[in-house]
């Protein structure tokens, strides 16, 4: 079964300072932070803070070139997680035809925000993304490293805000 999500921010992840882009459903209440890198991260952020810039960006090039082309994204799947790494499809029509293309969730994300296009987590991504939230093993065993990680466990994904530029 397919859960129409939404980004509901992205944030830092404070042990790697990698970003992380956070889904949270529309309907119910399951949230899945997935890591991602920083250029997409910017291209996400540029977009939920209707950001523009003089000069299309990469995510913006291939909207365009995709709406020159008459393609519509018809929606993005997070559709699967092995190895701590998630698995995107990206959905197209053209005409009568359509199609699904392999891509990384943030770029996939990054696209869905441009298109305006609905964006699903499969049961299966949210079933094995449970282990992701296990115990948290500090990073920094001292006093103040495992307060961090009490503050840090207590946060729910409304607790993040957007990520600033």
């Amino acid at each position: 079964m397919l859960h129409e999500m939404k980004v509901s921010g992205l944030t830092i992840d404070p042990g790697s300072n990698t970003p992380i882009v956070i889904l949270k459903s529309i309907q119910g209440d399951h949230a899945v932070p997935i890591w991602i890198g920083i250029l997409e991260a910017t291209a996400i952020a540029t977009e939920l803070e209707d950001v523009h810039f003089a000069r299309p960006m990469t995510h913006d090039l291939f909207k365009n070139f995709m709406d020159k082309l008459k393609i519509k994204v018809s929606k993005v799947e997070v559709c699967d997680l092995k190895d701590n790494t998630f698995f995107a499809q990206i959905y197209f029509s053209f005409g009568e035809q359509s199609y699904n293309m392999d891509a990384r969730p943030s770029d996939a994300i990054a696209l869905a925000l441009r298109a305006g296009c609905p964006i699903f987590v499969d049961d299966i991504v949210l079933e094995k993304s449970k282990s992701l939230d296990a115990e948290p093993e500090a990073w920094d065993k001292s006093e103040e490293g495992l307060k961090w990680k009490e503050y840090l466990e207590k946060l729910s994904p409304e607790d993040f805000g957007k990520y600033k530029m």
